[in-house]
């Protein structure tokens, strides 16, 4: 018996050994008759997922004998039978092509076909479109297909058409002779292609299948596009290397050919903005890295995304085969593969390059594509011009990826199961008895098996990743000590219940195994076409070159032009605390715009570290301007005189009303405002509009009502997420400041702080909310926490990230507490990003024009439009500018969310000794919620450590004298009604 055939029947005796988890009533009777069940059988149960893998219908089609289709079927854009916006979705003349369907609906759509299929089969659906140009929206065109009125597959609810994009050239250059990565730009024509999976877990496009007779086909989504048709075509046959060998006309090229030489970096197109240059200082990478930044390879972490693929074109001299040669470094993670599919011309030429793997490699190699013999691939180019396609594909991983998805949801069930039957609800281990001695087949029936069933899988899953890869790696390697793990606790089995973190700790460890292999880098340098008879040019640097070129570098590091002490008096001097690609956008906005407008010059540099500007005060170094910087060291640097009052400055009442009065709170000090709002994170609802609709749950406009909805979900294996830490918003909304006017006490020993302390404390205790969630983001994709609350980076790594939950997911208000004449509270803070301009500028009237000049809508605008072309969605700019907020590309029905719930931002406002309060209150936190104390004890005793360290703060800065008397008082600003300004239509 083979290998493969051992491991085959090793994976189904596992499957069948699986049960149905036991935790009360007819599961338990189940788990102990023995009743078993298959492995998806099994975790159906416990995830809320109907639709099955694309993956699965093919099985299933193979099984049935689904024929593929033979002829195409045309249908007409412009004849829909149905349409959701009839004044938005129109049939017009666009791009030079007459009668077509124009979509460019302001919010979420669809449009139906119907269609008549004269015979049954498998199809593909292509679609000759171009993205609506000049619109705020730059992302590809997604869609949610349901045939018939039913999503065939789980994938269909998000395919992808892509747009096509070139970055802007020359490249320019800084001050300082670093080149400033360009823009990208649309350069989408008309285009046929096929619908694919937004995950680029397929190596192929999607089937469909259409039996005979009148079907209809609706396209669900939002970003405008022109479409001329949709074709369900046969799909296209892909030969073996073999096949396509003995096709060849002419297998060899004469010896006047040479090597074609091609620069990564120059190529034609991309599909995705986020595809980068970058900067290499290999003394081999073309061009020579000499002491400045030059864009001289493409990829790396910027090309790694599911379908992200680069385009280039070549022109053969004569026809001939060729070989395909690269200088590639792929070093992200240790030992694994990256799977790219290769093209020429647009198709793939044969199975091998379907999705060839570029093996890892500590630093630059030399690759010519080849089989496992080592003979290099051949391939057919004609006298002329070519193009030559490298996209992303998981489809040797994805198989790997979903069973990786049910091996968590089965971990997450037996997580379940041992907390709620032993008590340990939490992580905690305060209400299990640890001198009970456990009895797993009494108390756990069928526990042990479950166990043993997840590690036979793992291992079963760490071979096959082991064989797709070709060695081990560092998720295979993982699964193999998570296996040791389960099979010691197995070992002494009555003491599993007293080691139930060791599940969670694998169910983290599995949630991120699962992200590392979603993630297939690359970095190009050059592309070689070798004439099948020619060897490969040399590719990597000799031992005297890297020798000679580690002296080089050397030298170069000793370049000080990025040190903070460089300060040049003749220019307006600005750290920014945040990465080079938002410092390089800047300087260039501000070369472009600023310095024109003003003529006063600007330098920016970047600040890895905010107590860098501590220390640079203590030596007499200091910019004029700091930006980036977190909410609370305005306030902490005023205190102590370094930054100027910007309530002084001229134009700062024009300034002050486009930010909402809760973000000014932070940045008040004694009468001024020491800092401005530049970004700001936002508290919002987060849900799985599918799980809340198959679970027949409504979205929660109060805590009642969240309180409500939570025995639907934790009978369901489901659960609530808060983050445990953020504790604001229960004292906002029962109208509890956190310290008395004044501001030289705390406010947490009122009445209305207990019920506030006592309600977030009770999220925990009495409705068993998980205290620690290692990712909101994977919990919420998988739907075992199919509503949260969360933040701006939840946004934008479901946007960037998830495209499979695209249409299936959504934002809402917070909930919050009904007050007496039926309006609801809903205050919330968020944390935010400000600028500063320090008291010893020199420069302080050119630093305040650059600071409004900064903050104004139309660069916050420009700025963010930049940010996003040039890097992706994953840059969305979260600027505190609520005008120039609704110009970025946000969903209409997800900005007027954000906004509406910027009406009730508010965030804590900062005095000295104000750094206790976070510390105390999650101290107390603890104790009530960890440990055993009374919620009222608590919090009393965090009041009195609060006060405490404010009173001896306060004599410290001249506010109470040494008896306790009060000198002077702190004001602090009321913010006690919702913010007007943020009720801004969005068009």
């Amino acid at each position: 018996m083979n290998l493969m055939k051992q491991k085959c029947l090793l994976l189904a005796a596992m499957f069948v050994v699986l049960f149905i988890l036991s935790s009360c009533g007819e599961e338990a009777e189940s788990v102990t008759n023995g009743d078993s069940v298959s492995f998806d059988e099994l975790i159906t149960t416990f995830e809320y997922e109907s639709d099955p893998y694309y993956s699965e219908k093919l099985s299933e089609w193979s099984e049935q004998n689904i024929p593929l289709a033979k002829s195409t079927i045309k249908i007409n854009a412009s004849e829909p039978k149905n349409v959701s916006h009839p004044t938005e979705i129109y049939v017009g003349d666009y791009e030079n092509k007459q009668n077509v369907l124009i979509w460019n609906s302001s919010e979420t759509g669809w449009v139906e076909y119907e269609v008549d299929v004269p015979t049954a089969g498998l199809y593909e659906i292509h679609a000759s479109y171009i993205p609506v140009k000049n619109t705020k929206d730059k992302a590809p065109i997604q869609w949610d297909i349901t045939i018939d009125g039913t999503r065939p597959f789980r994938e269909a609810s998000s395919v992808h058409l892509y747009r096509a994009w070139a970055d802007e050239l020359p490249i320019l250059k800084n001050s300082d002779g670093d080149e400033i990565r360009p823009r990208s730009f649309d350069i989408s024509t008309w285009n046929s292609q096929p619908l694919v999976d937004s995950g680029g877990a397929y190596s192929q496009p999607l089937l469909w299948e259409f039996t005979s007779g009148k079907h209809m086909i609706r396209l669900h989504g939002r970003v405008p596009v022109a479409l001329e048709s949709l074709q369900l075509v046969p799909q296209q046959n892909i030969p073996t290397y073999e096949e396509a060998f003995a096709s060849y006309n002419n297998q060899s090229t004469t010896n006047s050919s040479e090597t074609i030489t091609i620069q990564a970096e120059q190529f034609t197109s991309k599909n995705d903005t986020a595809i980068k240059m970058y900067s290499d200082k290999n003394d081999r990478t073309v061009p020579r890295y000499t002491g400045r930044i030059i864009y001289n390879t493409i990829g790396g972490q910027r090309w790694l995304e599911q379908n992200q693929e680069i385009t280039w074109t070549f022109e053969v001299p004569e026809t001939g085969v060729y070989k395909l040669g690269f200088r590639a470094l792929q070093n992200t993670v240790a030992q694994k593969t990256s799977f790219r599919t290769v093209k020429i011309d647009g198709k793939v030429p044969f199975e091998p390059f379907q999705a060839y793997g570029f093996p890892y490699s500590a630093s630059w190699e030399g690759i010519v594509l080849q089989n496992s013999n080592k003979d290099p691939y051949l391939v057919q180019l004609e006298k002329g011009v070519h193009t030559l396609s490298l996209a992303v594909t998981q489809s040797p991983v994805k198989p790997i990826i979903i069973d990786l998805e049910k091996l968590l949801a089965h971990l997450e069930a037996i997580d379940w199961d041992l907390r709620t039957i032993s008590g340990n609800k939490a992580n905690s281990d305060r209400t299990l008895d640890r001198n009970r001695t456990w009895d797993m087949e009494q108390d756990f029936p069928g526990m042990t098996e479950h166990i043993r069933a997840a590690a036979a899988a793992m291992e079963a899953l760490a071979d096959d990743l082991e064989g797709v890869n070709g060695n081990k790696d560092s998720v295979s390697q993982g699964l193999d000590t998570s296996v040791k793990d389960l099979r010691a606790m197995l070992g002494n089995p009555e003491e599993i219940p007293y080691n139930v973190d060791e599940i969670s700790s694998i169910r983290e460890k599995i949630a991120t195994f699962m992200d590392t292999l979603s993630k297939q880098s690359l970095q190009l340098d050059e592309i070689y076409i070798i004439p099948a008879d020619a060897s490969p040019p040399k590719m990597v640097a000799g031992w005297f070159d890297r020798a000679w070129g580690s002296i080089q570098n050397f030298g170069y590091s000793f370049d000080t032009r990025d040190s903070l002490n460089d300060m040049d008096d003749t220019k307006l001097n600005i750290w920014v605390q945040r990465g080079r690609d938002y410092v390089d956008q800047l300087q260039q906005l501000a070369d472009e715009s600023f310095t024109p407008e003003t003529g006063i010059e600007v330098k920016v540099n970047l600040l890895p570290d905010p107590e860098l500007l501590l220390m640079s005060n203590a030596a007499g170094v200091q910019p004029d301007i700091a930006l980036g910087l977190t909410q609370d060291l305005p306030v902490d640097y005023a205190i102590r005189g370094s930054l100027q009052d910007l309530s002084e400055m001229d134009g700062f009442q024009e300034l002050y009303p486009r930010f909402s009065p809760g973000s000014w709170l932070p940045l008040h000090y004694n009468g001024g405002y020491y800092g401005v709002p530049e970004t700001q994170s936002f508290q919002v609802l987060y849900y799985r509009k599918d799980i809340l609709e198959r679970l027949n749950l409504k979205i929660p406009e109060t805590w009642q009502e969240v309180y409500d909805l939570l025995p639907t979900l934790q009978q369901n294996f489901m659960n609530f997420y808060v983050n445990p830490k953020e504790y604001a918003t229960y004292f906002y909304q029962n109208d509890v400041e956190f310290y008395e006017p004044g501001g030289l006490k705390t406010a947490l020993d009122q009445p209305e702080a207990y019920t506030a302390f006592k309600q977030w404390t009770d999220l925990f205790n009495t409705y068993a909310l998980e205290r620690e969630v290692p990712s909101f983001y994977q919990h919420f994709r998988s739907g075992t926490m199919p509503i949260g609350i969360s933040d701006y980076n939840m946004y934008v790594q479901l946007s960037a990230a998830a495209p499979e939950l695209n249409g299936r997911w959504g934002i809402a208000l917070i909930p919050g507490i009904e007050q007496e004449d039926g309006t609801i509270s809903r205050w919330a803070g968020g944390g935010q990003r400000t600028g500063v301009i320090f008291k010893q500028s020199q420069k302080k009237e050119e630093a305040w024009e650059f600071m409004k000049w900064w903050l104004s809508t139309e660069v916050q605008t420009q700025y963010g439009s930049d940010l996003e072309a040039v890097n992706g969605v994953a840059f969305r700019w979260n600027t505190s500018n609520v005008e120039a907020f609704i110009n970025l590309p946000w969903k209409k029905e997800d900005a007027e969310v954000i906004l509406e719930q910027w009406t009730w931002y508010k965030d804590i406002p900062n005095v000295p000794g104000g750094y206790y309060l976070d510390r105390e209150l999650n101290n107390a936190w603890v104790r009530s919620v960890v440990g055993t104390d009374n919620y009222m004890s608590s919090l009393e005793q965090t009041a009195r450590d609060i006060n405490r360290e404010l009173i001896r703060k306060q004599q410290e800065f001249g506010f109470v004298d040494e008896q306790g008397e009060t000198l002077s008082e702190i004001d602090i600003p009321v913010v006690d009604q919702p913010w007007t300004g943020g009720l801004i239509d969005v068009e």
